[in-house]
Parts: structure tokens; C-alpha cells; sequence
């Protein structure tokens, strides 16, 4: 029986002839040794799928011509397809089929927050403001939530430091800890013109971690800083930014009074963050983040925070004597812009009660004569020999006097310059 002449030559993976022993049917192959030698998945089963084929055939019979063609066809067809598959397959980059990446290193600087992060969050807490209220029905009296702020732990002696507008007005105080353990405080002292206030609560020293206290004086532009605090109640949130400015002024939330050389940063500062710890890239305090400019009241990268350097100071007083003892000069002036119309430039002495300081010194306020014309009072120029143009220079001379201090103050009386001692006395008593 001539079998029948299929052409395998035209492949390139096969070579040869076919041989028939008996009544098996076993078709030879030759493969190049280069696939030979490569391990190609699945082929082996295939090529003993097709034996097994064929050997179930008999050449007798006279029906199984047309099936030992069609045999041989699918035989070629399946592993023509199983090479080309397999080929592929051992030609494709594993690394390209397959990609699993590794958890990503933290940067040098990333790992630098981190760590900041994790030492300075025990050391800020969470102020609670509750406020009295009484039930017009039945006259009880119960307590409502009246605001919330940050703070922070001044020593182990349980002092934690925060704004003073975060506690106006409170009849009840709650300080939470990192630990989420919650005590009632109560209040130390306050400074309503620089806006800080000093608590007390009754914990555990261990449970008290002080902040780290830097230094404000040598501050530059474009420094990093990190700001802490508890912004709409989510406690522990960490923002960064830059010193964006240095040596701004605000007014006091209590009394309008000017805070001088306040730190601007465009760390993100938002309604419940005030009180809480401005850092520096080690850690440090560096201010007491108390007010944003904003229309929205939310953050609007322009935040001010009060320098460590005047927090200091106003601290210590606040827990060794309960209060602050600032000097005064005891007079009234005039805005700056009345001064400025006039031509010249100082402090325009409006009124100067004769029981206050400026008053028994002989400094004139300003009044009207018989006829009703208005007479100028004394201009204040300098204080001992420190230029006074306007206001926030007269306050910023004074906070760094002292109580009982005699100091020269010069003034323009008319035409004429004279130059008064004036003996400082302390603020009186503030509610």
C-alpha cells in the first residue's frame, strides 16, 4: 500500500520520511537538535496523544485511508501549534510576563517627619471647652461643648500651654492625652494681650512628656516647619510647610492688642489647631500656632504663630505668680493714621489719667480751651532712645521693659523736644 505524500519538508521544524512497521502505524519525526534540547511544556503529551491515535488504526482496513490522512493532518496541525505556542512562550521575558515590586524604602527626609512625628505626638493634647448652661423648663443646669483647641505639656508637673482664646469663657476645662485618658484642668494664669494661657491637670509624671523648647530669634525664610494638632476634632493630624515670613503682627483675639513679631507659615493651620506646637526640623518648639488669615476661617496656606522666645517668658510668670506683670505707660493714644495726617511721626497722647504713670511724670494729653479749639497733647518720639514711629513700636519697647524700671521718654510739645523720666508700673489686674 503506497502511502500517501504529505509534504513536511516545507516545514522547517521537520524532516525526514514517514516508516510503517505491521499494522502500527508510527510516524517518525526529526527535530532539530535546537528544539530537541529546549524543554517545551506539553509537547510530550501531545506527541503521545497522536501515537495512541494512530496505533488504534489498522492498515487493512480499506475505510482507514481517509482516516490516517485526516489523522496525520490534526497530528501535524496540534503540534505545528504546540511548538509555535511553546517557542513563544520560552522566548518571552519572564520578568516582563510577571512584575512584583518590592514595598518602596522611605526617603532620608520622609523617615526624618516620621520619627518627628512619633516623638512629639505624646507630647500634644486635646482641649476641650465646656460652658454652663441651664434648661429654661426645668432650670438644670448641664454643660455643652463650647469649642476645642490643641495644646501642649510645658513640664512634668502636668502645665499644658495653649491660647487663651481657646479657653475664654470655658466654666470647665478637659485636657485628652496621646493615651486618649482624659483629665479636668484648671486654669493657671493667662496673658489676653499675647493670647497664652497656662492649665494644670493632676496626671501622672509619667504620662507627662514636655515638649522640646527652641529658640525663635535665629528663624529664616524658607525654613521647614511642622505643625501638630487636633484641626475639627481629629486629633494627632500633622502638617508641614515653611516659614513663609518673620516679625508679623497681629492683633490679640482677646483684646485687639498688636502681637509683635509673629512667625507666618503656610503649613495648613485650621480651626482646632490653635494651641497647638509649631516645630522645627529637629523637633523643636518653635511657636504657638494661634490664628489663620483666612475669609473661609479655614486654611488658606497664611498662618501665624506666636515665637517660642515671647511664649517663654509670658509661661514662667503665668506659672510662678498665676499672672503676668507687663509695665505700663497708663496713657491713651491716637490711631496712627490721625498721627500721620499731622506730618510727623510718634505716639499722640490722647489722655493721661493723673494717677498713672505718664500722668504724675507731667506728660500732656491731648484737650480742648475755652473756645472749644482743639490743643495737641505730647507726641511721643522715643523711649529710652528707641525710635517710636507709631503704636506696635510703643508696645514692643514696653514688653521689653520691666516693672518699677524708670525709663526717658522723649516727646515733641509744640515746637519744642523734651525728655521726661517716667516710672513704669504693672498692668492692673485683669478679669
Amino acid at each position: 500500500m503506497a502511502a500517501s505524500s504529505h509534504s513536511l519538508a516545507s516545514s522547517s521544524f521537520f524532516s525526514g520520511s514517514r516508516k510503517f512497521s505491521g499494522s502500527a502505524l508510527t510516524p517518525r519525526f526529526s527535530l532539530p537538535k535546537s528544539l530537541l534540547c529546549r524543554k517545551i511544556p506539553g509537547f510530550a503529551g501531545g506527541i503521545i496523544s497522536a501515537q495512541r491515535c494512530y496505533s488504534n488504526c489498522d492498515p487493512s482496513d480499506g475505510q482507514s485511508n481517509s482516516g490516517k490522512k485526516l489523522l496525520e493532518t490534526i497530528f501535524v496541525a496540534c503540534t505545528s501549534v504546540a511548538l509555535s505556542f511553546s517557542i513563544y512562550m520560552a522566548d518571552v521575558d519572564p520578568a516582563s510576563a510577571f512584575v512584583v515590586t518590592s514595598p518602596r524604602k522611605l526617603q532620608t527626609d520622609e523617615l526624618a517627619t516620621v520619627r518627628l512625628f512619633q516623638e512629639n505626638t505624646p507630647s500634644v493634647v486635646y482641649i476641650t471647652n465646656l460652658a454652663s448652661r441651664q434648661d429654661m423648663f426645668t432650670l438644670d443646669v448641664f454643660e455643652v461643648p463650647q469649642g476645642s483647641g490643641s495644646g501642649f505639656v510645658w513640664d512634668k508637673d502636668g502645665h499644658i500651654v495653649t491660647n487663651y482664646h481657646v479657653i475664654r469663657g470655658a466654666s470647665d476645662l478637659r485636657v485628652t492625652l496621646a493615651d486618649q485618658t482624659t483629665y479636668e484642668a484648671k486654669v493657671v494664669g493667662f496673658d489676653q494681650d499675647k493670647d497664652v494661657a497656662v492649665l494644670q491637670i493632676d496626671a501622672p509624671k509619667d504620662k507627662m512628656r514636655p515638649i522640646p523648647i527652641g529658640v525663635s530669634a535665629d528663624l529664616l525664610v524658607g525654613q521647614k516647619v511642622f505643625a501638630i494638632g487636633n484641626p475639627f476634632g481629629l486629633d494627632h493630624t500633622l502638617t508641614t510647610g515653611v516659614i513663609s515670613g518673620l516679625r508679623r503682627e497681629i492683633n490679640s483675639a482677646a483684646t485687639g492688642r498688636p502681637i509683635q513679631d509673629v512667625i507666618q507659615t503656610d503649613a495648613a493651620i485650621n480651626p482646632g489647631n490653635s494651641g497647638g506646637p509649631l516645630l522645627d526640623s529637629s523637633g523643636n518648639l518653635i511657636g504657638i500656632n494661634t490664628a489663620i488669615y483666612s475669609p473661609s476661617g479655614a486654611s488658606s496656606g497664611v498662618g501665624f504663630s506666636i515665637p517660642v522666645d515671647t511664649v517663654s517668658g509670658i509661661v514662667d510668670q503665668l506659672v510662678r505668680f498665676g499672672k503676668v506683670t507687663r509695665p505700663i505707660l497708663g496713657i491713651k493714644f491716637a490711631p496712627d493714621q490721625s498721627v500721620e495726617q499731622l506730618g510727623v511721626s510718634g505716639v499722640l497722647v490722647l489722655d493721661a489719667p493723673p494717677n498713672g504713670p505718664a500722668g504724675k511724670a507731667g506728660l500732656l494729653p491731648t484737650k480742648r480751651d475755652a473756645y472749644g479749639r482743639l490743643i495737641l497733647g505730647d507726641i511721643i518720639t522715643s523711649i529710652n532712645g528707641k525710635k517710636v514711629s507709631n503704636g506696635t513700636d510703643l508696645y514692643r519697647i514696653l514688653d521689653q521693659c520691666k516693672v518699677g524700671e524708670k525709663v526717658i521718654v522723649e516727646v515733641l510739645r509744640g515746637d519744642q523736644k523734651e525728655k521726661i523720666p517716667v516710672l513704669l508700673e504693672p498692668k492692673p489686674e485683669e478679669s
